[in-house]
């Protein structure tokens, strides 16, 4: 008995002291991930998708959320884009990891009448309702980047709307016909939406959090507990979701479609930041002044690597740095911290290697290559070259699929995670299962990628989101409202339930 209280008290102090431990593994995807960032969700990136649009196939949807953990009543003071954040969705397309296309988000906040403390004054039944009193503005840029780093930027829309936060049935009475409204076709082929919406990411946080638990799994852990079904700890709250819907071709580096999914132009990089200037100055009228350079405060490829990867000395760092420069981080990749927890605190998982994961970095920083025959007619999955680098890797020539599997490529369906990643991808349990060498029969079998059972049924027991996604742009589901929203849903195999 007392070697058991010692082992469980170095387990707990180790789960504890360890920042990029376990419970992090399955944080919300990027929320409040990094000290500095955590006090500025407004600049917060939480997650980013990329995906070929279902309804669109020959156009790619980019998804960026912001400020996390919106707790849908928050008012009088609802949640908004900041007027002095700089919102980027960058792209690579050539190989080098560094971007060469960025979309840029700019907003402005209108306060109609500053003698009330109230967000609206009626009912809000259109975009420029006169009830309707603290108003957002955006404009849209694309800018191309030369290889010395000359931008040239073209505005696509300007004095775009943002639609209301969704308070409730007075306030908001038929709420998706607003954001509906606030959906826009700009020129060249592109939609354009920014605006509140459901937190699409699915996760248990609140076993995770309490010494990285796994409710499937909480017999098996080294302090057991029974095992029960996956709460999503997401559910109920909002985020702010920049989504951009862009042709194909205006992503490649010759601006033509590719022939194929071989060809090289068909894989591009992601990744989201957001920038802040240098300077903050407090007045005592209670006004704030900005000035100096744009600095980044945030940014966000691949889910939850700031998370699982990145020890606590460096994420600001990590969160300030660029993606092409990440193989300072290598180590971190090739020695995850999260895998030595999988095996420590579940004895009952078939230990996976600690060191030398190749695997990890192939998939996370440079792509994947698909030894020739082993998926007829493709040779390269998402390899963006030998540049290290924290990107989401979109095959655009992959077509969507007519049956996804929350698995993606884990169970063979090539247009998931982690070629790109889509909505109702479980990154969670995806990431799970490749830190601790459970790759499933499918990539055992292609690229040679270990298998270990039962590894390889790791889960937190939430397989899906809590609301259905829509079938259209932005495809990102109705936020929750302020008047009647629940938090902590129970996912079970009936789909949702609430606690």
């Amino acid at each position: 008995m007392r070697k058991l209280v010692s082992i469980v008290c170095v387990v707990a102090a180790l789960v504890i002291g360890a920042t990029a431990a376990l419970p992090e593994a399955a944080d919300a995807s990027s929320h409040r991930e990094a000290p500095l960032i955590s006090a500025d969700p407004q600049a917060d990136n939480t997650d980013v998708y990329a995906f070929v649009s279902p309804d669109r196939p020959d156009t790619v949807t980019l998804i960026a959320n912001y400020i996390p953990l919106q707790e849908p009543a928050g008012g009088p003071n609802f949640n908004n884009f900041g007027d002095d954040v700089f919102y980027e969705i960058k792209v690579s397309n050539d190989m080098d990891a560094q971007r060469e296309i960025a979309f840029q988000f700019s907003f402005r906040t209108e306060t109609r009448n500053k003698n009330t403390f109230l967000y609206n004054t009626g009912p809000i039944n259109a975009l420029d309702d006169p009830d309707w009193n603290i108003r957002q503005f955006y404009s849209v840029r694309r800018t191309e980047y030369t290889k010395n780093g000359v931008g040239n930027s073209k505005v696509l829309g300007s004095n775009l709307p943002v639609p209301p936060v969704n308070i409730g049935p007075r306030s908001t009475p038929d709420y998706e016909a607003l954001a509906s409204a606030a959906v826009r076709d700009l020129p060249g082929g592109y939609k354009v939406f920014a605006g509140q919406r459901d937190d699409p990411f699915f996760v248990d946080l609140g076993s995770v959090f309490d010494l990285a638990g796994l409710r499937p799994f909480n017999p098996a852990h080294i302090l057991p507990l029974p095992a029960g079904g996956g709460v999503d700890g997401v559910g109920g709250y909002n985020v702010h979701t920049i989504a951009i819907q862009v042709p194909i071709k205006e992503l490649t580096r010759d601006g033509k479609m590719p022939s194929g999914v071989n060809d090289p132009r068909a894989v591009i990089g992601v990744h989201a930041t957001a920038k802040r200037r240098s300077t903050r100055v407090l007045r005592n009228d209670g006004t704030v002044r900005y000035s100096g350079d744009y600095v980044q405060v945030s940014r966000l490829g691949n889910p939850l690597i700031n998370e699982v990867v990145i020890p606590l000395g460096r994420k600001d760092y990590w969160n300030a740095s660029r993606p092409q420069a990440d193989q300072q981080f290598a180590q971190y990749y090739t020695s995850p911290e999260v895998t030595k927890l999988e095996n420590l605190l579940y004895p009952a998982l078939d230990n996976a290697a600690e060191t030398n994961r190749n695997d990890l970095v192939a998939i996370l920083l440079t792509g994947v290559k698909v030894p020739p025959g082993k998926i007829p007619g493709v040779e390269n999955l998402n390899f963006t070259g030998n540049t290290k680098a924290d990107l989401l890797r979109l095959n655009m020539a992959v077509p969507p699929s007519a049956t996804p599997n929350r698995l993606g490529v884990l169970e063979g369906d090539l247009a998931g995670f982690p070629n790109g990643r889509r909505l109702a991808d479980d990154v969670t349990d995806i990431e799970l299962r490749a830190l601790a060498e459970g790759y499933g029969p499918i990539l055992n079998a292609v690229l040679g990628l270990p298998n270990r059972a039962p590894n390889n049924a790791l889960g937190d027991g939430v397989d899906a989101n809590e609301l259905p996604f829509l079938a259209s742009f932005p495809y990102v589901s109705t936020p929750h409202q302020g008047y009647e929203h629940m938090h902590h849903v129970a996912i079970g195999s009936s789909h949702v339930k609430a606690e």
